[in-house]
């Protein structure tokens, strides 16, 4: 008889719970794509066929956690272990991950029970007209109460492990965040680095064409005062000097600034920049692909990662507000001591105890309930769609690293011939000056059309090093385990 009374009181709370109707929320709407079934394109799918072909499988492995060192930079290296120490935005992405699991644990403290312990002394004077009885009334008494009370929510419906499970998938969205601050961060490293070597070696090269332009002009003065050339000969070449000067002190600019902008990303000051040495970089290593993406690509690329957490916390989140629609069941009990005054507080019969289960549940809400499941159903549309967004955002960005890095890589042969010919021509030049065919003017023209292909050169190995940066971003950097 005893158990009748709470089990009625339960069956009438959950008819009572009816009158949150969660059927009129409609439900989500948004479907995950699946990676496998995506077309991956020309590029990718040649990448990769050639990544499986015997003897590369080597260099079709994902990149590696210091992905950057196949640059052979050791410059490089040390640039990135500094930043990776010292950068403030990592640190303040890394100090986010432990936020979050501070949260979960806050999350999984309600999944288990509770104790407190409180105690009072309340000194207190007590109305000689009201119904507290003689000898108290009209004169002050002492209350002295210790108590520890244990709460406990049976949490029937999932509500609590659904918190705690979508803060758990929180925490590892922000650790698949930091891992994306972390890439970005390398990335950039690497991509400036890559850009002061180019503005070093334009700086060379400008340096170099500006005194063949020199050793021009002078030629072509002793020409004009032997009667050979016009003023407007030497005018021509002379206005060409400003704007070489130009180039030479963009390019000293462009040095500073990105020795700058390295100790910027590094966390140190702008002295710390002018420690830079010119960088040393070679890369030996085609551009091919794992035959497993795209299928891979989901766990290995940090922002796919992050956003399939958020999909699984709003997922959680769902179930949250549908526990709200139910009963929430709560079992209390208490136990301590209570006297009036200090001289019975040990005494036995001071002791008090009880138990007290609470039932709380939902009647009327103004629509509340169901509208707090509806914005979490729509939560969960946005997290999926943004989620399918990065996905095929992930897939062209691999598409557009392998094409760029194959189209360098024929660039670089187109280089190579052309600068071949320049250097055929400008022997040439030379060869006829020396056996009399020809004046110094000719060996002079030839050696700028030589610097002009050289400089075309170091725009093409600057190209070819940038696509391998991309690349290597676009594929989720280097991690140390996948995401799980």
């Amino acid at each position: 008889m005893t158990l009748l009374r709470p089990l009625s009181l339960l069956a009438a709370a959950l008819a009572l719970t009816a009158c949150a109707d969660m059927s009129k929320v409609a439900p989500p709407q948004a479907r995950k794509l699946d990676p496998v079934q995506l077309n991956a394109g020309a590029a990718i799918q040649a990448a990769a066929a050639e990544g499986a072909k015997d003897g590369a499988a080597a260099q079709a492995a994902w990149p590696k956690e210091a992905w950057w060192r196949n640059l052979n930079d050791p410059q490089l290296d040390r640039l990135l272990e500094r930043a990776l120490e010292g950068n403030p935005s990592l640190k303040a992405s890394q100090a986010r991950v432990r936020q979050a699991q501070a949260l979960a644990g806050v999350a999984e403290a309600a999944t288990l029970p509770r104790v407190d312990g409180s105690a009072v002394v309340d000194r207190e004077l007590y109305s000689a007209h009201s119904s507290v009885p003689a000898p108290l009334a009209g004169n002050y008494a002492t209350k002295t109460t210790a108590n520890i009370t244990a709460n406990y929510d049976l949490d029937l419906w999932g509500r609590n492990r659904d918190a705690l499970a979508a803060a758990l998938h929180d925490a590892q969205m922000a650790a698949a965040e930091a891992q994306m601050v972390k890439l970005a961060l390398e990335s950039a490293i690497v991509h400036s680095y890559i850009q002061l070597a180019n503005a070093w070696a334009m700086q060379d090269a400008v340096a170099a064409s500006l005194q063949q332009r020199q050793q021009i002009l002078e030629l072509t003065k002793r020409r004009r005062n032997a009667g050979l050339a016009s003023d407007i000969d030497v005018a021509t070449i002379e206005t060409t000097l400003p704007a070489g000067r130009r180039e030479r002190e963009q390019a000293a600019e462009s040095v500073a600034l990105l020795r700058n902008q390295l100790a910027a990303l590094i966390g140190q000051g702008p002295g710390d920049g002018d420690a830079i040495a010119r960088p040393v970089l070679t890369l030996n290593q085609p551009t091919v692909l794992p035959s497993a993406l795209p299928a891979e690509l989901v766990a290995r690329r940090p922002d796919l990662a992050a956003q399939r957490w958020r999909v699984e916390a709003a997922a959680k989140r769902i179930g949250v507000a549908r526990a709200d629609f139910y009963p929430n069941i709560n079992l209390m009990a208490f136990a301590g001591i209570q006297a009036l005054g200090f001289s019975h507080l040990l005494d036995i019969h001071s002791a008090t105890r009880g138990i007290a289960p609470a039932i709380s549940l939902p009647i009327f809400e103004g629509g509340r309930l169901r509208s707090q499941l509806g914005s979490q159903n729509a939560l969960y549309d946005i997290a999926v769609e943004q989620y399918n967004a990065t996905l095929v955002q992930a897939l062209a960005e691999v598409a557009n690293a392998v094409t760029q890095a194959r189209s360098v890589e024929q660039q670089q042969q187109l280089a190579e011939r052309a600068l071949a010919s320049a250097t055929r021509a400008h022997a040439l030049a030379d060869r006829a000056f020396r056996a009399g065919m020809t004046d110094s003017l000719s060996v002079l023209q030839a050696r700028l059309t030589l610097l002009a292909e050289q400089q075309q050169m170091v725009q093409v190995q600057s190209r070819r090093l940038d696509s391998y940066a991309a690349l290597m971003a676009a594929l989720g950097g280097g991690i140390k385990q996948d995401f799980p």
